[in-house]
């Protein structure tokens, strides 16, 4: 087992991962930009490292600064969180040429997840269900029209390398097709560098599942259900829950089988979700998260499982502590993504949090680094904080999560709490019924 392990992230996660090594009685060590000398996480942290100026490149993101942290400290791993470099294999075999370990999977599984075609292709080999579309990249408009009218319209365009919703518009018909084409393709090369994109079937009212997976490394794989992560905002998520309430469980077995068997027949190593659209009963694939989710603690509470404890473990080569059969859905939890954002615009607001008073009771989990005199500088992801309840069934989860919002107090900036007030009052949310659309149309509604 290691014996000191650096956190290359920031805020709530970095605060996770400190937490998670404080009960395995592993030394941990916080990096920060100068902007977060006074950040929580930094606070509770064994050791710090001030690793650069506010801005990621210079900071979060510079590979030789978290190597010396590492060589200063003498950290032997390296845990990513989630963004920053948690997918970037090149990192990852920058930190095998220096002796120090990643805790994540391979360079070789980032690198063939990270590119969407390379992904889809992989995965349709293990014999995971993909959507209809390209075999592969679209290089003109008269081949993505040809795509297009093969599998029927509407249809998506996609950036190869993307992410965050940037580089896809949608084409309803052969006479939006052009512009949605030539302006995916601009939108990739301005985000990724790569204007490369492919097309996809435009599914009318899908859900967005995504499976949590775990393997050892050596050939052996389990599932965790899945999380319904459907309502986003600009194809990003806002409330997750698990498990899906639209999943039968002879759904959620076979799925997870698929996704279990497949990533055990690479030797994937470590946490991973394959994300899905979920439509009509079909489950097609469209990529692959090689890290931890920001959502992972409403599988965490329904099996009981420390996904990060795991991460460790599995990455310093023990074993996994559990097996498929061990691993048995206990009630029901959601998660709300607090950000400090102005609602209905979602501007970032940065600022001075002059009151914060977390909620509690049974079922319910706050991971946040706020503290009262804390302020949120405007460098990095409005992100701060995630509040998660459990129940013994999803009505419970609801009520539960109705009165931690009511407990919730931060002062000082606008943050999205009163949209989850809101949406909580609205009969789809919950009666479970809705779509990757669905908040957009009822942002439009009610805010237009």
């Amino acid at each position: 087992m290691f014996d000191k392990i650096l956190i290359a992230n920031r805020g709530e996660i970095a605060l996770r991962v400190i937490r998670a090594c404080r009960e395995m009685g592993i030394a941990s060590v916080a990096v920060h930009s100068t902007a977060d000398a006074d950040a929580m996480y930094v606070r509770m942290a064994d050791e710090s490292v001030c690793i650069g100026p506010p801005p990621s490149s210079q900071s979060y993101l510079s590979m030789p600064a978290l190597i010396s942290a590492c060589e200063i400290t003498g950290a032997q791993a390296i845990h990513p969180g989630y963004g920053f470099l948690s997918e970037n294999a090149g990192f990852v075999q920058m930190l095998e040429d220096h002796g120090i370990t990643f805790i994540g999977p391979r360079a070789e599984h980032i690198r063939i997840m990270g590119d969407k075609i390379t992904a889809k292709d992989t995965m349709k080999a293990l014999g995971v269900p993909c959507v209809p579309g390209s075999d592969g990249g679209v290089n003109d408009v008269d081949e993505a029209k040809r795509v297009a009218a093969a599998i029927g319209y509407p249809v998506i365009i996609k950036a190869t390398a993307g992410g965050g919703g940037r580089g896809m518009k949608v084409a309803q018909d052969e006479a939006g097709l052009e512009v949605a084409f030539r302006t995916a393709r601009a939108e990739a090369k301005a985000a990724f560098g790569n204007p490369d994109v492919y097309i996809e079937k435009y599914l009318q009212k899908p859900r967005h599942i995504e499976i949590q997976i775990f393997g050892n490394g050596k050939g052996r794989a389990v599932h965790l259900g899945e999380r319904d992560c459907s309502l986003q905002r600009r194809h990003q998520k806002v409330l997750e829950e698990a498990p899906g309430p639209a999943i039968t469980a002879e759904e959620r077995a076979r799925i997870g089988k698929t996704c279990a068997d497949a990533v055990a027949k690479i030797g994937y190593a470590g946490a991973g979700t394959i994300e899905f659209l979920y439509e009509d009963g079909e489950f097609y694939f469209i990529e692959m998260n090689t890290r931890l989710q920001v959502e992972h603690p409403v599988t965490e509470a329904i099996f009981g499982v420390d996904l990060v404890r795991q991460q460790i473990r599995v990455a310093a080569g023990l074993p996994m502590e559990f097996h498929q059969e061990d691993l048995v859905i206990n009630g029901h939890s959601i998660e709300v993504r607090i950000n400090a954002e102005k609602v209905p615009g979602f501007s970032p607001c940065p600022g001075k949090i002059t009151q914060y008073h977390a909620p509690g009771g049974l079922g319910v989990r706050m991971d946040s680094a706020l503290y009262q005199g804390y302020s949120i500088p405007p460098y990095y992801d409005s992100l701060i904080g995630k509040l998660i309840v459990h129940g013994r069934d999803r009505t419970e989860a609801l009520a539960r999560l109705s009165r931690a919002l009511g407990e919730l107090i931060v002062d000082g900036v606008d943050t999205t709490v009163p949209l989850f007030r809101a949406l909580l009052e609205e009969p789809d949310i919950q009666d479970g019924n809705y779509s990757i659309h669905w908040l957009e149309r009822w942002l439009e509604k009610h805010y237009s």
